[in-house]
């Protein structure tokens, strides 16, 4: 990849916002609000600045050691090669649950725009797999150029929004007497809120494309993590000011609002903000999985680069894994906060092991690290039995990278 095709710090930052907002930032306010009632700012407000020293963290671990593998890459060079590709392989393995769960929150704004039937919305979402491979062939630099455009698109909107809504003080001080803390649902909220963060890891895996990561990516993730943090809070307290029974909340709040065309206006950034997350996921587990397989952790067919230098083999592979994904939850019946909460999980484990690798290789960042272990802990509780899923997948895959080295170790001395 060539440098006029890497990314800079102002695309970083847009590709890192629509990767956390996506989908999320039009339904999740909602489902939190589900869960704890007007406790879901608060839940809002500790996510954003617990999510920061996270954020810092991945970001200097990612400028100084710039690598596909990501976390993964950290991992290893911390705790060693079992430990790395441990963390690695339960990536590959959850994005094919997140992937579809993004997907599927995606048919929520469709649903607004059009009615499709179960297997219309199947093939149609088969068909968005076609797209983002297509998207993904040439570079991310591509997606990153539209994303940016996107993502201002979206502050607009929330920015109309809250805007229109200022005006009414006595909202505002409603909203403040029918306050009620809850602590234990206020960290269920942040725990399925997370989803809404899960991005700062996957940028990681985007380092090399950069034009110079020392410089650049720190900032931009920092930027954009800022930015979609403070959204997030906005749309939230917006649902508790502007009461709607539209089953897509924002919906009804850009109509009382803004007069209509709230469903056009709000499916279009939907659809556009939930495939802008798929893509860049569906691109770092491609990456991931083309370091595996030069590692020759995943078979060597997935090695080869295009002529973009993009990994395509290891793309359609993600992208065909995720298909049959879709197709299974078609076919059972399951529901995206199931997908949500398993891969939420997941996330979890990697971002604790994340930090915790950051002990031993970053200088200086004891404060970050240790605010990020406690967040990941408090993260893990909040989830319970959720978090089964992620235990489940290290206690299979740990055993299988260990004997896969030792068959290695003995097949090289043979």
């Amino acid at each position: 990849m060539n440098h006029n095709s890497k990314i800079g710090r102002w695309q970083g930052a847009g590709l890192m916002a629509t990767t956390l907002l996506g989908t999320s930032v039009f339904l999740l306010p909602q489902l939190t609000i589900a869960i704890a009632g007007n406790g879901a700012l608060i839940a809002w407000i500790l996510l954003t600045l617990a999510i920061i020293p996270v954020t810092l963290v991945f970001a200097r671990l990612s400028s100084h050691f710039p690598h596909a593998a990501g976390p993964a890459y950290f991992v290893q060079q911390a705790f060693g090669i079992v430990a790395g590709r441990t963390i690695g392989l339960i990536f590959l393995l959850v994005i094919p649950l997140g992937a579809p769960a993004a997907i599927l929150m995606i048919f929520q704004f469709v649903d607004s725009l059009i009615h499709l039937s179960p297997a219309s919305q199947l093939f149609a979402q088969l068909s968005m797999l076609l797209v983002l491979f297509i998207a993904n062939y040439r570079g991310i630099h591509i997606s990153a150029k539209v994303q940016f455009m996107l993502t201002l698109a979206i502050i607009t909107v929330v920015v109309s929004l809250f805007g229109a809504s200022a005006s009414n003080g006595q909202l505002v001080s409603s909203v403040a007497r029918e306050y009620s803390f809850n602590g234990e649902l206020i960290i269920v909220a942040t725990s399925i809120a997370f989803w809404s963060f899960l991005g700062v890891e996957a940028m990681t895996h985007l380092a090399n494309d950069f034009k110079n990561p020392k410089q650049d990516l720190i900032p931009a993730m920092m930027m954009g993590t800022v930015l979609v943090g403070l959204i997030y809070i906005a749309c939230t307290l917006l649902l508790l000011l502007i009461p709607t029974d539209h089953d897509l909340a924002m919906v009804g709040v850009f109509d009382q609002l803004l007069g209509g065309f709230g469903a056009p206006i709000i499916g279009i950034l939907g659809i556009a903000g939930g495939m802008a997350t798929v893509n860049v996921y569906t691109a770092s587990v491609a990456r991931l999985a083309w370091s595996f397989s030069n590692d020759q952790v995943l078979p060597r067919y997935f090695s080869k680069l295009n002529r973009h230098q993009v990994p395509a083999r290891a793309l359609a592979a993600t992208l065909i894994l995720i298909a049959v994904v879709l197709i299974f939850t078609f076919v059972s019946g399951q529901h995206y906060e199931n997908l949500i909460a398993w891969s939420n999980g997941v996330f979890v484990v990697i971002y604790l092991a994340s930090m915790l690798s950051a002990v031993k290789l970053l200088d200086n960042s004891k404060l970050p690290i240790g605010c990020g272990v406690v967040f990941c802990l408090i993260l893990g509780w909040g989830l319970g039995w959720n978090m089964l899923y992620a235990i489940a997948l290290v206690a299979i895959t740990a055993p299988i990278i260990r004997w896969q080295m030792l068959h290695h170790r003995k097949k090289a001395m043979s």
